[in-house]
């Protein structure tokens, strides 16, 4: 049955003054709703617009002739047609009677789901959020086939208003072979989900509208049993979830923190922050902003720690190009490493077996501990002179250091009493205050001469590696973890010096490793 074959099955509960216009209507594949409301004209409803249909005002009757032909309406006044994806949700007066009718087209669109195929088949649970009417339910029907029909996999849908499956015992053929759990009434949606997954033995449970602080807690029981979880959730974007008290706790929830007076000083805050107080339920969350445009955290707990720590991010976003989809912006954490993004990562070989990316240009990174430093306006001068630079917290993973005056002293202390700090010594960079003014100068002062690969910088790190090597009379010595064009630039300067080298261990912590002799599979 094609679409307009489904819309003409609405039609025809439609009263004959209605019906017979939108049966003949140009635009009948493109509607999206048909509102009735007494006393007022019949209007069709399209994606950018609406149309009056009719001069004639709808009266009781027609409303009566309407809700004859159609299923019972369940407490949240929603009914359906039978083995269709049709919806009609009815308004009522005070006295309970029902005065207006909108009834919404449902379509079975195969093929919704591709744009976003790669991070279903990965097997952890997203959330899918946009406003009403963008095609989030038809994403889920699409994707319930999917995994399904195509991966395999046991599926149950918790369809709470019939939306999913279709109105009726039998489900509509859109969702494939997945089965289907309707639920008596919206408030039981949440004992109903934990009843699928203790009952019918699911890999993947998918869900819509979840709203409700109960949901929000056996969504969470769901995923702590090892099962997939597909879902979407009353909210536009991720901030509305982190901001909402009843479903925060999806993507982790929010506690308010107390640092120490040393730690608020070092961060630059105040001493009470907010932060996630538990993994997130769902992996991976989506924002469709439009049919065709989705925004994409694939890390979402990384993404909730950003915002709540005020570091700029964005997400992935795709835009469907016909069959396919363009991916126009790329996912981005400020300061943070993009391998440390929850995402496939492959390594592949040119002509000659040596790696490649798809980078243009990796750049080296440098890592900076922050001491009685502000860490937004650091964040936000790295930012705005692109330097390849990460904020740690911890002065052991540091490369270099930057605080203020008044702290130098006792920064030069705390390396001086532990040898594995030393290579700070002369990378102690000094403010005269904390503003941002100062930091950015200090930062393109130490860093403009970085941005590219610095060759006698990289010379420089090798003879000392090898002066080591020699000294503590070593059979092989270990380089930090770089890039792989400056690893290219490692292996030669190497081989200079008379010595062998290879490149060990996983990206993105692939080194280059000294050996004094040549090695059997070298």
């Amino acid at each position: 049955m094609n679409n307009i074959d489904e819309i003409l099955l609405l039609v025809q509960v439609l009263p004959p003054f209605i019906s017979s216009k939108v049966e003949k209507h140009p635009r009948i594949n493109e509607i999206i709703e048909i509102v009735m409301d007494v006393g007022r004209t019949p209007e069709i409803r399209f994606p950018d617009d609406f149309e009056i249909i009719s001069s004639r005002e709808i009266m009781y009757d027609d409303i009566e002739y309407v809700v004859k032909r159609i299923g019972e309406f369940g407490k949240d006044n929603r009914a359906g047609i039978p083995r269709t994806l049709h919806r009609i949700s009815a308004i009522r007066n005070r006295n309970g009677l029902i005065v207006g009718l909108t009834c919404r087209v449902g379509r079975a669109v195969y093929g919704a789901a591709d744009i976003i195929l790669d991070y279903i088949q990965t097997g952890k649970s997203m959330l899918i959020l946009g406003r009403p009417g963008v095609g989030k339910t038809t994403i889920l029907r699409e994707t319930a086939r999917i995994i399904n029909d195509n991966l395999k996999k046991r599926v149950v849908i918790v369809d709470t208003s019939n939306e999913i499956g279709g109105d009726g015992d039998i489900p509509h053929p859109a969702i494939g072979r997945a089965r289907r759990m309707q639920v008596p009434t919206p408030e039981l949606q949440h004992k109903v989900m934990i009843e699928a997954v203790e009952n019918h033995m699911p890999e993947v449970i998918i869900i819509d509208e979840m709203g409700t602080q109960e949901e929000a807690y056996a969504a969470r029981t769901i995923a702590e049993r090892g099962v997939q979880l597909i879902a979407t959730a009353h909210g536009n974007n991720l901030a509305n979830i982190v901001l909402n008290p009843t479903l925060s706790d999806i993507v982790g929830g929010i506690q308010a923190v107390i640092l120490s007076d040393e730690e608020a000083k070092r961060r630059g805050t105040q001493k009470t922050v907010l932060e996630r107080k538990n993994p997130p339920t769902f992996d991976i969350l989506v924002e469709i902003i439009d049919r065709d445009t989705f925004a994409i955290y694939s890390d979402v707990a990384l993404a909730v720690d950003c915002m709540l720590k005020g570091i700029p991010m964005r997400p992935e976003i795709r835009v469907r190009d016909g069959n396919t989809y363009k991916i126009i912006q790329k996912e981005y954490y400020h300061g943070i490493r993009e391998q440390t993004l929850n995402r496939p990562s492959t390594i592949q070989k040119d002509s000659k077996g040596l790696e490649k990316t798809s980078d243009k240009r990796l750049e080296r990174r440098y890592r900076i501990w922050p001491f009685a430093i502000s860490i937004d306006r650091l964040q936000r001068a790295i930012n705005d002179l692109e330097l390849p630079i990460d904020v740690v917290s911890d002065i052991n993973q540091a490369d270099f250091v930057i605080t203020i005056k008044s702290k130098k002293e006792e920064i030069q202390k705390k390396i001086r009493q532990k040898p594995a700090l030393y290579h700070l010594q002369k990378n102690i960079m000094i403010v005269r205050s904390n503003t941002y003014t100062q930091i950015s100068k200090i930062l393109d002062k130490y860093f403009k001469s970085q941005s590219e690969y610095d060759i006698n910088s990289i010379n420089e790190e090798i003879e000392e590696k090898i002066n080591i090597l020699y000294q503590k009379n070593m059979e092989s010595i270990e380089l930090d973890p770089q890039p792989e064009q400056i690893r290219r630039i490692q292996h030669e300067i190497v081989e200079k010096y008379g010595l062998y080298s290879r490149t060990e261990g996983e990206e993105p912590l692939r080194k280059v490793v000294i050996y004094k002799k040549k090695l059997l599979n070298n």
